[in-house]
């Protein structure tokens, strides 16, 4: 048996998080779908349903934050099989509701995250490049992009990959 975890973050639709809220919460729309739901708070819960042995999802800054451990289901078993394919549309439908997304709009918004960050972290290397590479950089514009740079990669490791994104194209513009 093989056990896979993984932490995932999904950006979520204007105005899902208030209407979750207002129909129960997060654990109310996770009943609908698993089994075994716990609510941890208004906007967070802990879950289990078949291949998936934990569930534990929040929404935090406007995104759907979960931590799912799967168990590898038993592939010589067609039910084991035919319920693993259950699980997963119903994991499937659940994101779609608490979302707002549909799958390929989540594919897309997760690969415009990762562009955003990838911006910001290409931003603070040709910062750095440039400002060892010349000599005539004033001290005071150092100041402004070294203070720059170390408010992308704050933002970065909070997940905040847009304000980090807003930030690195103000470091760009020091240096254009």
């Amino acid at each position: 048996m093989s056990i896979r975890e993984h932490m995932e973050r999904f950006d979520v639709r204007r105005g899902v998080i208030k209407e979750v809220g207002e129909n129960g919460g997060l654990s109310e729309l996770a009943k609908e779908f698993f089994e075994k739901v716990e609510r941890t708070s208004e906007e967070s819960f802990e879950a289990s349903h078949g291949v998936m042995t934990s569930i534990v999802g929040r929404f935090e800054n406007g995104a759907f934050i979960v931590d799912v451990t799967n168990v590898a289901p038993d592939f010589d078993d067609p039910e084991s099989m035919k319920s693993a394919m259950d699980d997963r549309r119903r994991w499937t439908t659940f994101l779609d509701k608490v979302t707002g997304y549909n799958a390929k709009q989540r594919g897309d918004k997760a690969k415009e995250w990762a562009k955003k960050a990838a911006k910001a972290k290409s931003a603070i290397s040709s910062a750095r490049h440039f400002m060892e590479m010349s000599d005539s950089v004033p001290a005071d514009k150092v100041e402004k992009a070294e203070s720059l740079i170390n408010e992308i990669e704050s933002l970065l490791e909070a997940n905040e990959n847009t304000k980090a994104n807003g930030r690195a194209e103000k470091l760009n513009k020091l240096f254009s």
